[in-house]
Formats: C-alpha cells, sequence, structure tokens
C-alpha cells in the first residue's frame, strides 16, 4: 500500500510538471501562426501596452454605447454595422470603413463608406457609395468628399451636444436649430463640404467644388444627357457664368 502511494504521488507530480511545461512552451512559441481558413466575429489590433489600433468586426460586435476602447466611450448613436474602425496613437477613433446592403419592401437599399477624421474629430475625407431603389426608380452615387471642421471640436463635446440637440429636437424643434446654430458659430460642431469628386444622385458626374461656408462655386461635370458644363456661381447660389454659354 506504502509503495502504491509513493508511486501515485510520484505519477502526479510528473503530470503536473509535464502539463505546465507544455503549457509554458505554447503559449512561448515565437514565429508567424499559419491558417488556412479562420472563422471570427471580431478582431482588435493592439501595440504591447494594450492601446487597440484597429478592429474587425461583424455586424454584432461593432462597437458602440457605452462600449468602452482605450479609456473612451464609444458613439452611442452610430448603427451597428460589420467593418473596420481605426485609431490613432492616443487611442483616439481617427476612421473606419463600414459597409451594408439589404432588399426592402419596395427594393433595396446599400451604401459603403470609407473615412478618415481630423485628430480627436469628425471625418474630413470620405468615399462614400449609396445605392437605393425604391420600386422602378434607383439611385446610385459615388464620390470622394473632402470637408473642413470646426477647429475647436473634440469627439466628446460632440456627443454631448448632439444628446441635447436630439433632446430639443423633441420638445422644440425651433430651440433646437437656434442652438444648433450657435454651437455652429462658436466653431464647436458643424461639417463644410469644399470639395466632391463623383456621381451625384441627378446623375451629374464631375469635380464639385464649394466656399468656406459650404455653398456651391464651381462645377465641371457631364449632366445625365451627356452634355459636357461648367458653371460658376455667386455668394447665393446662383449661377452667374456657364460654359458653353447658354445663349
Amino acid at each position: 500500500m506504502k509503495k502504491e502511494l509513493v508511486f501515485l504521488r510520484t505519477f502526479a507530480l510528473a503530470t503536473a510538471i509535464g502539463t505546465l511545461v507544455l503549457a509554458t512552451t505554447a503559449f512561448k512559441k515565437s514565429g508567424n501562426q499559419k491558417f488556412t481558413e479562420i472563422d471570427v466575429e471580431r478582431i482588435n489590433i493592439v501595440e504591447k501596452d494594450g492601446t487597440v489600433k484597429m478592429i474587425l468586426t461583424n455586424v454584432e460586435k461593432f462597437p458602440n454605447g457605452n462600449t468602452i476602447i482605450n479609456g473612451r466611450t464609444t458613439n452611442e448613436t452610430r448603427k451597428k454595422r460589420s467593418g473596420m474602425l481605426f485609431f490613432n496613437e492616443d487611442g483616439i477613433e481617427c476612421g473606419g470603413f463600414i459597409y451594408d446592403g439589404a432588399k426592402t419592401e419596395e427594393g433595396h437599399s446599400s451604401g459603403l463608406s470609407l473615412t478618415y477624421d481630423q485628430y480627436d474629430g469628425d471625418q474630413v475625407m470620405q468615399l462614400l457609395n449609396q445605392d437605393y431603389q425604391k420600386g422602378d426608380k434607383r439611385y446610385v452615387s459615388t464620390s470622394l468628399v473632402f470637408n473642413d471642421r470646426p477647429a475647436q471640436e473634440t469627439q466628446k463635446q460632440n456627443a454631448e451636444i448632439m444628446k441635447e440637440l436630439d433632446l430639443l429636437k423633441k420638445q422644440d424643434p425651433k430651440l433646437m436649430q437656434e442652438k444648433y446654430k450657435e454651437y455652429q458659430e462658436k466653431g464647436l460642431i458643424g461639417v463644410t463640404p469644399r470639395v466632391m469628386l463623383g456621381k451625384t444622385r441627378s446623375e451629374n458626374n464631375g469635380l464639385f467644388l464649394f466656399d468656406n461656408k459650404g455653398m456651391p462655386k464651381a462645377m465641371f461635370y457631364v449632366d445625365k444627357n451627356n452634355n459636357a458644363k461648367l458653371d460658376f456661381f455667386d455668394d447665393n447660389g446662383k449661377v452667374i457664368a456657364s460654359f458653353p454659354n447658354k445663349e
């Protein structure tokens, strides 16, 4: 009996040591791992210090609401979509790639967006595709857009202001518009399109330029009837010159 007890103890100790060695060597294995195929719902690309730099995710695990990334809350009102999110060295979101598409009762709705944000702000460059069909009418627009953002904008402040404006919209739409204009004049929120290259929903293909208030100033495009045009606008958006001359 004593010999059996000694044997069992020795066997148990050897087994424990062997398991520990295998586990340790498995986690310390160096070099790249090769996979023929992998199924995953979300991948977080991180630095050695744990800072998240990029997220690849399905719809369900797309971060929004109370999700904390790099110590910061994420956009609460953002729709969940499959795609990628990018983060800079300070852990602040700085752009992303999202897409969706599905049939509707009257047709379909789909889109794709690749964006880059200004530091601690919102998008200043966007590659955008929208494809919308209702009945026998289909609207498709594809564009590369460059925007100006407020110099004093921050993502946290923007989220707080949007919450306030959403609440005011339900209570007093007129007051909401006044408050929006107030924040805009202070340089806290707002987006101003400056350059757009692509196809509009009205089927104009070309280059569209805007002033620092977002008003159109010049357009060089081919319309849906294959006519090439060059238009210039005044500060109120009225055409002041065209080529070829309409007259």
